[in-house]
């Protein structure tokens, strides 16, 4: 009896000492991430982003009101300069990408710049004149370049659940 205790003993000891390394290695992995990324909203990581490339061409399918669920890398190009509250994010020469934040939820630092992830769903909408020159006005544009703002605009658009801040 002694035997098959001390047996029972031993073999819950090395399955103790085996979790504690995979624990371990998790955690490290966890703190790896926290100081490559800020999070903002919820966590997410940047497993499986797109590059802004496959994305445009998913935006291109899209008909105004379409919406689908995708996650995304870019490089930051403006961010509101009132709260924080929209971003926007370069696509290429021509596109850009307006980002809000699902329920307001959460903002970003206003100066926030480089290159960031973000998670939720991709659409494309029609921007009308009224919202392109308070949008303009968010930014610190000029009035001049608020004045040119006549008509309505296609816009890539995407609600971020989550999105991660490259430090």
């Amino acid at each position: 009896m002694k035997k098959i205790s001390l047996l029972i003993v031993l073999f819950i000891s090395i399955l103790a000492c085996k979790d504690k390394k995979e624990t371990e290695l998790a955690i490290d992995e966890n703190i790896q991430d926290e100081l490559t990324y800020a999070f903002y909203g919820e966590k997410i990581s940047d497993a499986e982003a797109l590059e802004t490339d496959k994305m445009l061409a998913m935006y291109a399918d899209l008909n105004v009101g379409d919406t689908i669920s995708a996650k995304m890398k870019g490089t930051i190009n403006e961010v509101c300069s009132v709260k924080g509250c929209w971003m926007t994010l370069k696509m290429d020469d021509e596109h850009q990408v307006r980002v809000t934040f699902k329920d307001y939820g959460f903002f970003m630092p206003l100066d926030a710049s480089g290159d960031v992830v973000i998670n939720g769903k991709a659409y494309v909408s029609e921007t009308s004149v009224e919202d392109l020159k308070h949008y303009a006005e968010d930014a610190g544009k000029t009035e001049e370049e608020i004045a040119a703002i006549t008509e309505p605009k296609l816009t890539y658009a995407f609600e971020a659940d989550g999105v991660l801040l490259k430090q």
